[in-house]
Formats: structure tokens, sequence, C-alpha cells
């Protein structure tokens, strides 16, 4: 078994990657398995430290879960309390008020977490 260390390039980090690729099917306890494990371990701790995902702004997440839904703006016009106000919360022109806020999240299911982000 090859003996880890923290990933400090993107040199390191491209190895471990196909290191990763090379175990990605092994069976957990064994010693592949093990190494899969502390691959991704160290992967994870690199990819949060020098590429971390920003959060989704509130409108990024309601046209994410729109476009994954495949609903357009009409079909949620009805939570936003209409066709015009849809477009004006979309476009930047009009906040998002609670009761907005409360049907987006039910029937887009946006976590209780990214509705905090709303401004409210």
């Amino acid at each position: 078994m090859t003996i880890q260390k923290p990933i400090r390039t993107e040199a390191e980090y491209d190895d471990a990657l196909a290191e990763l690729d090379s175990v990605w099917e092994t069976k957990m306890h064994t010693p592949e398995g093990d190494l899969k494990e502390v691959l991704v371990l160290l992967i994870d701790d690199y990819e949060n430290k020098h590429h971390p995902i920003l959060p989704l702004s509130p409108l990024e997440a309601i046209r994410y879960q729109m476009e994954e839904k495949g609903l357009s703006q009409q079909d949620v016009a009805p939570y936003f309390g209409g066709k015009n106000r849809v477009s004006e919360v979309l476009n930047g022109k009009r906040n998002l008020t609670l009761k907005m806020v409360r049907e987006i999240s039910k029937h887009l299911n946006i976590p209780p977490a990214d509705r905090l982000d709303l401004g409210l």
C-alpha cells in the first residue's frame, strides 16, 4: 500500500484523481478499497481548499430547480403570484416576498438553508 500524504499541488491533485480512477470499482474493506477511501478524503480536502464551490444565490437556486424539473416561468407563476412577477423576480427587478419564498420552497424543494439567504 502506498503511504498517502496531503495533496499540495495541482500535479499531485491530478495524480491522485488518476489513482482514484484506477481503484474506483474496488470493494470496501480491501487494501484497494482502503486506498480509495483515503484518496477520496485527500482529494476532497484539496478541492475544498483550492476549488471551493460557492453557494448558489437564491435566484440561481430557483433557476436551477426550474431547469432540473423542466419548468417554464408559466409553470411556476402561481408560486410567485403571477407571470409578470416571475419575470420581474428572475430578472432582479422585484424582491422575493415571504409568501413567495414559502411557495417556492415547498414546490421547488429548495432547502431551508438556501431560503435563509433570501434577505428576508
